[in-house]
């Protein structure tokens, strides 16, 4: 066969796949879109009513709602136990409502609670109490689309399971502004960049099929086309404005709504002083050098005390690009894998800051918030042995844990411990019943006996002494309690295979990374009984090719506009942050499949780049 023919042969079952998957994507719109109950109001009101009592309409700029809309969204809230409403207008334009029903699946969102809030952006029925709960200003209203976008964010997290959509034929909207079209991104925590090279690098995959795989390509091509039609065409509710010019425009309507996102500087933050504060301070902090954050190096191993240990890999910040080098090592005798030299606490407030909360917050909570099927998995891990009551879960963060299974122990009382602000957050959200701030080692004394359940999740490797961590669980603990704790497996192999660009190394934030064995020898020696041990169960299913992907794209091009930069921020700075992150889409495909069958050899061989573990505490 010669490399012209094995050449079509490719083009032609990657013009398949597209089909295959244009096919799928617009099966999908459809039953999502079916799923939205349209808002019937019943009927004119006459004279103008009083403010309808417990409830408040928000709305974005140049939106309006009639009376009859706004009693018709109260009733089917109060019908369905809804707290809060989006209202997506009748009369959306294509491209926004199949944005929408990409991002938004109206049954799965009801019932998840982790799951993010997304909504049309225009209009928002909000509950007294919810309203009173995240702190709203009834005199400031949002600014534009943008804002509403970030609120219903927001109120779906104080509303985890009792927020809803609904189609509202009697609301107005202004069109859509173009030049705004990537704030809004933005705004719903997507990366305007890398989504438009996306779009960029899918039409020219088009282009390609149509040449090289002329049938299959004319047959996904024709479907991407009519997609709008097909989708919102004979839909009950929506009356879609301008759906047959939209349809027969889109593919140039794509190129030029993509090339003008990217051609799009970063908007202005609302907060552009506490920007320049925030700069400032990363300068002054930078000034005096990296290496006051690090303690000397120590010459043996921190878990079994074993001289020389070796050096296991070096490695920049790849997750945030602040400046510092670290490095691990490895303990020849146990396997420990340790940061060595380690940060200094002083070292640690610097790289976490902005990571889980303030810049970084937004970030973290959209990755947190995509996690339900492993919160739920590591919640049933305690069923076959136990029924929880009261459960402290240590280093909750923003305690989506908790959130999510309060759905499989919803008779549970769960409160978190972290040492972020976030967890204040999650208590006011309703999340946890009570937030404890600090380190779990000083208040363990304070809390000696309470629980007859302790989480771990992914916090053990973080923190300076392990060893610490667990004397605290063993007096927090009653006896027969249970002690459940989830870390990234050191001795996966596609930490050997990726190197540094291995996520679960998460440098600088991994203090400590120790072998299920070693940590079920310091469990058993603290008096417990291992219970169960999961490998395969435990892996995260995007954690190696995806992000070894992300943190290499990352690596090479660091956002120069970030506030702890060390480069000035030009335009061909960010012109090379763009054109890396264009080149990383078809390798963050290829790493999503690649990921995808990772998953199902780890399940099957129960083996993957983390473990989970369950110990009881015995009586004696």
């Amino acid at each position: 066969m010669t490399r012209a023919h094995r050449s079509g042969r490719r083009t032609r079952w990657v013009a398949a796949a597209a089909v295959t998957a244009l096919g799928a994507g617009t099966v999908r719109a459809r039953r999502r879109l079916a799923a939205l109950p349209v808002l019937a109001p019943a009927g004119p009101y006459g004279a103008p009513r009083p403010p309808l009592p417990g409830w408040h309409l928000i709305t974005a700029p140049g939106v309006a709602a009639d009376e009859a809309t706004v009693r018709a969204a109260a009733g089917h809230a109060a019908r369905e136990g809804l707290e809060v409403v989006d209202l997506v207008p009748a009369r959306l334009d294509a491209e926004s409502t199949l944005g929408l029903l990409r991002l938004l699946d109206p049954v799965a969102h009801r019932t998840d609670r982790c799951a993010p809030g997304q909504g049309a952006g225009h209009a928002l029925l909000v509950s007294d109490d919810v309203h009173r709960r995240a702190g709203l200003d009834t005199a400031v209203p949002p600014c534009s689309t943008a804002d509403l976008l970030r609120l219903v964010r927001t109120l779906k997290e104080y509303a985890p399971d009792a927020t809803g959509w609904a189609i509202a034929p009697g609301l107005t909207v202004p069109p859509p502004d173009p030049a705004r079209h990537a704030e809004e991104l933005r705004a719903r925590g997507l990366p305007p960049g890398l989504l438009s090279a996306a779009r960029l690098a899918g039409l020219a995959l088009l282009v390609k099929c149509l040449v090289s795989a002329p049938r299959w390509g004319a047959a996904a091509t024709a479907l991407y086309w009519l997609q709008p039609a097909v989708v919102l065409g004979p839909a009950r509710g929506p009356r879609t404005v301008g759906l047959a010019r939209d349809t027969a425009s889109r593919p140039l309507r794509a190129l030029s709504g993509a090339l003008r996102t990217l051609a799009t500087p970063a908007a202005d933050t609302p907060d552009a002083a506490g920007d320049a504060t925030r700069r400032a301070a990363y300068t002054a902090e930078l000034a005096a050098g990296t290496d006051r954050f690090f303690e000397p190096r120590r010459p043996d191993c921190p878990w079994c005390s074993a001289p020389e240990p070796a050096v296991r890999l070096r490695t920049p910040d790849l997750l945030q690009g602040k400046p510092g080098r670290f490095t691990l090592e490895e303990c020849r005798h146990c396997g420990h894998i340790f940061q060595n030299p380690r940060l200094t606490q002083d070292g640690l407030d610097f790289y976490y800051r902005d990571f889980y909360e303030g810049l970084g917050g937004d970030g973290a909570a959209l990755v947190l918030g995509r996690m339900s099927d492993t919160y739920r998995a590591r919640a049933e891990m305690l069923r076959p042995f136990t029924t929880p009551r009261a459960w402290l879960d240590v280093g909750t963060a923003a305690a989506h844990f908790c959130n999510a299974a309060r759905t499989v122990w919803p008779d549970t009382r769960f409160d978190g411990l972290d040492m972020g602000e976030g967890v204040h957050e999650a208590a006011r959200r309703g999340w946890i019943d009570t937030a404890y701030q600090g380190q779990f080692p000083d208040l363990a004394d304070r809390l000696a006996g309470r629980y007859d359940t302790v989480s771990m999740h992914h916090y053990l490797e973080h923190t300076r002494d392990p060893f610490a961590e667990l004397d605290a669980a063993v007096k927090v603990l009653a006896p027969g309690g249970h002690l459940l704790i989830e870390l990234p497996d050191p001795r996966s192999r596609a930490g050997r295979l990726l190197g540094r660009y291995w996520l679960p190394w998460f440098q600088p934030q991994h203090q400590h990374l120790m072998p299920s064995g070693n940590l079920e020898q310091a469990l058993a020696a603290r008096g417990f009984t291992i219970l169960a041990v999961q490998h395969g169960a435990a892996h995260q299913s995007n954690g190696d090719f995806l992000g070894a992907v992300a943190l290499a794209a990352n690596g090479l091009a660091p956002d120069p506009d970030a506030p702890w930069s060390t480069v000035p921020a030009t335009p061909a700075r960010r012109a090379a942050r763009s054109a890396v992150q264009a080149m990383a889409v078809p390798c963050y495909a290829a790493a999503l499949a690649l990921d995808a069958l990772r998953t199902v050899v780890a399940r099957a061989t129960d083996g993957g780049n983390a473990y989970r573990l369950l110990a009881r505490k015995e009586l004696g």
